[in-house]
């Protein structure tokens, strides 16, 4: 499932990349930041990817989530820092 939800991020993020600038696509490592310092997500970009997401997730899993609740946004550590940790987190609500 991890590796599901890996390719689900990274195709979200495809899309995302389709309407950006050449010099500013997100990269689709595990490490990448997807919020905070060194991000080239605003904060309109990261609401756009996790929707997305959450659409991709819905298609293609046929399972609805929401990602960005409060219990996101109540953690020491944001789920939406790196992938890594996005799928980390997608993880836990499926």
């Amino acid at each position: 499932m991890k590796n599901k939800i890996y390719t689900i991020i990274c195709d979200s993020i495809e899309e995302i990349n389709e309407v950006r600038p050449e010099n500013s696509k997100i990269d689709k490592e595990y490490e990448t930041i997807l919020f905070g310092g060194g991000s080239s997500l605003d904060s309109l970009g990261l609401v756009n990817l996790i929707v997305a997401i959450e659409q991709n997730i819905e298609d293609k899993l046929d399972i609805n989530i929401t990602i960005a609740d409060e219990k996101a946004m109540s953690q020491t550590s944001s789920p939406f820092k790196t992938i890594e940790s996005l799928v980390e987190y997608i993880l836990k609500l499926i």
